[in-house]
């Protein structure tokens, strides 16, 4: 009886320790399988935080971006203005008609196109009254008053333009308190010294600056 007992004992050891490695290789191969898995996670989770790097939205907005035109200057309009005022100033009728076309040209000459489209609407209101203005001291050599009268309202025009647009030469804004019946009248120089275009040679140093641009 003793002897089956132990010989049972021993039967059931051997059959453990049997059993025991597949135990232990069935966890191996459970880890190991795990451990897999788990490697190719990063793979997936870089897959995915990569999609959103493309942007390629980002190259047309900067393609479509729109560019002002800088081309424009008016220097070529305030050079003609300054030539007319200095042949009144110096009583001369027939220089300033020939400056009053030759500023008319320069402005039927200008492109629209080249002013940047927030200015092109004041700008044209300002110039079609600089042409009415300079198209009558054209056409009346001989009435130096009548040029006179034309050249107040032309050189408020003016004086608004370079405040619209600036100018890289220094101009000054003159006025003469006694043109108009005492009502006044300013004018554009380019120097300082006052020099009436409205009186000429008559009362050359009436009048004063009031603005420097």
């Amino acid at each position: 009886m003793k002897h089956i007992i132990v010989s049972i004992i021993i039967l059931t050891a051997v059959i453990s320790c049997k059993q025991s490695p597949n135990k232990n290789s069935e966890v191996k191969i459970q880890n190991s399988t795990s451990i897999s898995e788990t490697k190719t996670l990063p793979s997936n989770d870089s897959a995915v935080s990569a999609e959103p790097v493309i942007a390629p939205d980002k190259k047309t907005e900067t393609v479509k971006t729109e560019t002002q035109p800088q081309n424009f200057s008016i220097e070529p309009i305030v050079k003609d203005y300054l030539a007319l005022k200095n042949a009144l100033v110096a009583d001369n009728d027939k220089g300033a008609a020939n400056a009053g076309k030759k500023l008319l040209s320069t402005l039927k000459n200008v492109d629209v196109k080249s002013i940047p489209s927030s200015k092109q609407k004041e700008y044209q209101e300002i110039a079609d009254n600089i042409k009415e203005n300079a198209e009558h001291i054209g056409d009346n050599a001989g009435k130096i008053d009548h040029q006179r009268e034309h050249l107040a309202s032309l050189s408020k025009d003016v004086s608004d333009l370079i405040a619209l647009f600036g100018s890289s030469q220094k101009l000054y804004q003159d006025h003469c308190p006694m043109y108009n019946d005492g009502k006044g009248a300013v004018w554009i120089s380019e120097t300082k010294d006052i020099k009436n275009p409205y009186y000429g040679n008559q009362m050359l140093n009436c009048g004063s600056v009031k603005k420097e641009f």
